[in-house]
């Protein structure tokens, strides 16, 4: 338990250039506090002790703002960077190492019993406002981009981007550089690509309707 726990804070020094101290994580860092909430939740889940457990899941939420029901599993070494919105579903499952920042919602599309939400595999990073939604699966060391919407599985390794979320090609991505807060230069957002076009087109309407509007007012040569 005290292994996990250290891990747990260990973890926010390697992704966080912000952090200083240990004790500035455990007292002012609140996906720390989210996680510490979601171990003891789970374990009572686990005793079948249901209600306890959605009772210290909802304490939880109140103090940080991140809902993690008590059924998700959660392993080693994960990291909610700030957290406020982040929503983490009943049968969530999330290997080791991965990284989601906040406004992420690991989402269900369905109301049936049974699995119904994503499945992270080890090393996902997931970018601010991404939306995670079904029985799907992130492959180890995937990317998914700030606020894109994921409703199929993404293989390991690749990075996905937009609404809904596509992967970007290799050759994109070896010029294009992840940014979980879509700052990137590069940022490949198929929405700006689309309105950029729709300007062009305009622009060029706009030359003929001039051009033909010269033509009309053009006077006519004497004979």
């Amino acid at each position: 338990m005290f292994s996990r726990l250290k891990s747990d804070l260990s973890i926010v020094f390697d992704r966080d250039p912000a952090a200083r101290s240990y004790w500035e994580i455990i007292t002012t860092y609140p996906g720390v506090h989210a996680i510490l909430f979601h171990r003891l939740a789970h374990r009572l889940w686990k005793l079948k002790l249901y209600w306890f457990g959605r009772a210290i899941s909802h304490i939880g939420r109140f103090f940080t703002g991140i809902e993690i029901h008590p059924g998700a599993v959660i392993g080693q070494r994960f990291f909610i960077d700030h957290g406020m919105g982040v929503v983490i579903g009943e049968t969530a499952v999330i290997g080791d190492d991965c990284t989601l920042y906040h406004g992420v919602t690991l989402g269900g599309t369905s109301w049936k019993q049974g699995k119904r939400h994503p499945t992270l595999e080890n090393k996902v990073v997931v970018g601010a406002g991404a939306k995670i939604l079904g029985p799907i699966t992130i492959g180890s060391s995937a990317k998914i981009g700030s606020n894109a919407v994921v409703i199929s599985d993404i293989p390991a390794n690749a990075t996905a981007i937009g609404i809904p979320a596509r992967v970007v090609d290799n050759e994109k991505k070896k010029t294009s550089s992840f940014s979980p807060y879509a700052v990137s230069k590069d940022e490949d957002d198929p929405m700006l690509k689309t309105l950029q076009e729709l300007m062009e087109k305009v622009e060029d309407q706009k030359k003929q309707l001039d051009s033909l509007l010269k033509k009309k007012t053009k006077p006519l040569a004497k004979e």
